[in-house]
């Protein structure tokens, strides 16, 4: 390891490095695998991967068109995560059952269970391309169905039929046009882009098209074949045409496809995901009934977070129905600006589809979403992002006339009070569907409380709108996670259980009965050598009287009884709230398994800090007044309250305090370091500093530039580089695809420190994104930041 500090390093070609071993002792440590289950409660499915990814991964070719990010040699998403074995085991069984039949090296991603629950299809990644692959749960034996011949460029390339027999998919078209090499093709023209009047108010979107070229190359990577493909291995063609399929949507009783397909013109302002596109629907043999929606090029949304597009959006198939498709239409003419007493209006179109559309829902609110019942039953969810509120509605999808019933009507940021989420259970058609008993639906909730975290079930009477809890957890040393139910007449539930210092494990609880739980996993503690560190949530006040509170974590070996000053690192991310008490509320829980990761700062409790983990940094704006008209003194007055309170433990010595943070979270460290005395260093990932290049709003601002110019230019820190008087660490993916967060914006922020005389470092990390993912940018990451604490800390 190199010893020398950055600085003395800097005009070197400096190679990647590595931290010191008490933080490289717990990067290079294998995880416990992700775990799926079956909506049945049968199948558990355990998916291993390698901790990270290599820079060589990372460096194989990729194109950025149009918001996507693909590898034109494979045909799937550049930075698709792959995993690399699969072990099943039965819920109730004790041991692994190790996957049989999997590929050499696997490269497995685009996992998709069947409707019936007992097959998983996904894809494995060759060097040549993406095959298609399905493992049978019951023998837990996988086998390819097709050649590396799919196309995953636009997402996931499976959909299952609904019998369970047979795979819709995406496949390259046996003409596949050949790509443009944009590096040599000779240019035959101007790129020209027009206004023609209309307001086109966009967020700053990365990887959009640029040139004819890149549009020739994004139809060549996004045309695709539909075939379908039976589960051995026999496939034929579904559709004669290929197309720029996006998605399929096979419809509950099996009997129709509903299929979107991207159409020209494109746009160099916005993402595919806005270029136009049509939804046509087809029988299961795959016969031509209607075209169901057509939807122009949108880069003119008005204003707003709460605004939409006109037209159908949300198109889907209603489960608790044979084949009836749902959507919602906007009654403002999507525009948030204007005022009416219902925002959406929903319709139902019911197979064979002859018939007119039928209105059977209007919402107060934006739509959210609709969960399903019966013919005469149904919650309809909305919300809108101004005032936080949030509706729930039981309504009658068979009656206009029965007017809906308010269940609940809060704040959805208020935390304490969130009544949880609706037990779901699959119905004759292998959908989910409300859970109804004796006129009751059942919540699971997460539990937040001043007193703290204590997870629920309750049954909720329709009838009178009152719950009866079920079972609370009750847990004060570990945190308990209630997931789904695996016979609710029973009261048999999964649940998943940890401590600071014991891994997630799930097990069985039954909610009725003072039984000891059923473990189902057991896995293993891999960080030891932090596990006797001390973990608290702090709770102070702000001057102004908002609660705040953070985790505090105190540096391996501390005394408790004999205070010792150490240097604290605080890490942050600020959040807009529009009243005082929600943005209060702790959701933090210090029983939470003490998880070290790349972005973690836990690492420094082995290196002698102390560390004050996701700190509270809200940004209040009640009323009519906007959050971000005093950002900067109310992130000053988060840090000083924080510092005072972890100060008046004896821990601290507040002269030697660092502050950080990633993405929002580094703008909100730019800004601090300018703007107040607090801190010794900081360190800034990934962020955006000037707000002049984010002219049509930013995180929460819904204001574009020319609104509100003192707020953008107030909040830049590249307008106050000028007051920056403390060591600032810069840190940035080369490859960022985060909007807003250009890599340049790290780049012209740097150079003006450096042009004004502060002390500043920047570090490019090739080919990474916004999130980190290579184990040699990782290794660098650490090493950096720790020799930057170690030297203005220390």
């Amino acid at each position: 390891m190199d010893l020398r500090t950055p600085n003395e390093i800097e005009e070197d070609n400096l190679s990647y490095q590595k931290p010191p071993k008490e933080i490289l002792d717990l990067v290079d440590i294998p995880r416990a695998p992700f775990v799926q289950m079956d909506q049945k409660g049968k199948y558990m499915l355990f998916i291993y991967r390698d901790s990270y990814q290599t820079i060589a991964a990372l460096s194989e070719v990729e194109l950025r068109l149009g918001g996507l990010r693909v590898n034109p040699v494979t045909n799937i998403g550049s930075r698709t995560i792959y995993y690399n074995n699969l072990q099943v085991k039965l819920l109730k069984a004790e041991t692994l059952t190790q996957v049989i039949g999997l590929p050499q090296a696997p490269r497995l991603a685009n996992f998709i269970w069947s409707p019936c629950q007992t097959k998983l299809a996904f894809t494995h990644s060759t060097l040549s391309g993406v095959e298609i692959w399905v493992l049978d749960m019951e023998t837990a034996k996988a086998k390819a169905l097709t050649a590396a011949n799919a196309n995953a460029n636009l997402g996931n390339p499976i959909t299952w039929f609904e019998d369970s027999t047979a795979l819709l998919v995406k496949l390259l078209p046996a003409q596949k046009m050949d790509l443009i090499n944009t590096e040599t093709a000779i240019p035959t023209g101007p790129t020209i882009s027009v206004s023609d009047g209309s307001k086109a108010q966009n967020r700053t979107y990365q990887d959009l098209l640029k040139n004819r070229n890149d549009e020739h190359n994004f139809e060549a990577l996004t045309t695709s074949e539909l075939h379908q493909v039976g589960l051995d291995g026999v496939s034929k063609k579904w559709l004669k045409n290929a197309g720029m399929y996006r998605s399929c949507l096979v419809a509950p009783n099996g009997a129709y496809v509903q299929v979107m397909t991207l159409q020209t013109p494109f746009s160099y302002l916005v993402p595919y995901s806005r270029f136009p596109h049509l939804s046509t629907l087809y029988t299961k043999e795959g016969d031509l009934l209607k075209v169901i929606n057509e939807v122009p090029l949108t880069e003119d949304i008005p204003k707003g977070f709460m605004s939409v597009r006109k037209g159908r959006r949300m198109l889907q198939w209603r489960s608790d129905q044979a084949a009836s498709l749902i959507w919602a239409e906007a009654l403002d003419e999507g525009d948030a600006g204007i005022e009416v007493p219902f925002r959406d209006a929903i319709y139902e179109w019911a197979a064979p589809f002859d018939a007119a559309p039928k209105l059977i829902l209007k919402t107060i609110n934006r739509f959210d979403s609709i969960e399903w019942g019966t013919d005469t039953f149904a919650i309809a969810h909305d919300y809108w992002w101004n005032t936080r509120n949030t509706k729930v509605y039981q309504f009658n999808p068979s009656d206009l006339s029965e007017a809906p019933r308010l269940i609940f009507d809060r704040n959805y940021q208020d935390k304490y009070n969130d009544p949880g989420a609706f037990l779901t259970q699959k119905n004759t058609l292998n959908r989910s569907v409300l859970t109804l008993q004796d006129n009751s639906l059942f919540l699971i909730g997460e539990g937040h409380s001043k007193e703290g975290q204590f997870p629920f079930v309750d049954q909720f009477n329709l009838e009178t709108k009152e719950s009866k809890r079920l079972y609370q957890s009750t847990y004060t040393d570990k945190l308990e996670a209630i997931y789904f139910p695996i016979d609710l007449e029973k009261g048999d539930f999964i649940v998943r259980v940890e401590s600071p210092v014991e891994y997630p494990n799930y097990f069985i609880r039954n909610i009725f009965k003072k039984e000891a739980l059923t473990q189902i996993t057991a896995f293993e503690n891999p960080f030891k050598s932090i596990q006797s560190v001390h973990k608290e949530v702090i709770k102070y006040e702000r001057e102004d009287g908002v609660e705040l509170s953070g985790t505090l974590y105190l540096p391996i070996g501390y005394d408790k009884t004999k205070p010792e000053k150490k240097p604290l690192i605080m890490w942050a991310y600020p959040r807009e709230f529009k009243d005082n008490n929600s943005a209060g509320q702790v959701t933090t829980n210090s029983n939470e398994f003490i998880y070290p990761y790349y972005g973690s700062m836990v690492y420094w409790v082995t290196r002698g800090y102390v560390v004050l983990d996701d700190a509270s940094f809200p940004i209040v704006g009640t009323g009519k007044e906007e959050p971000n008209d005093t950002f900067r003194t109310q992130l000053v007055a988060n840090a000083k309250a924080a510092i005072d309170a972890v100060d008046a433990l004896g821990y601290i010595d507040r002269k030697r305090v660092a502050v950080g943070g990633h993405s929002y979270g580094a703008f909100m460290t730019a800004n601090l370091l300018s703007h107040c005395d607090l801190f010794a260093a900081g360190i800034a990932r990934s962020g955006a500093y000037n707000r002049t290049l984010t002219p049509f709003g930013f995180q929460s601002e819904e204001r574009n530039y020319w609104e509100a110019p003192e707020v953008y230019n107030a909040m830049s820190p590249f307008m106050h580089a000028h007051s920056m008087k403390t060591p600032m660490l810069l840190i940035h993916g080369e490859a960022d695809n985060n909007s807003g967060t250009y890599p340049l914006q790290s780049e012209r922020y740097f150079n003006a420190l450096k042009g004004l005389g502060a002390t500043a470092r920047l570090v490019l990390l090739p080919k990474e994104s916004h999130g980190y993912s290579a184990k040699e940018s990782i290794l660098h990451l650490l090493w950096e930041q720790d020799t930057w604490l170690e030297k203005y800390l220390k």
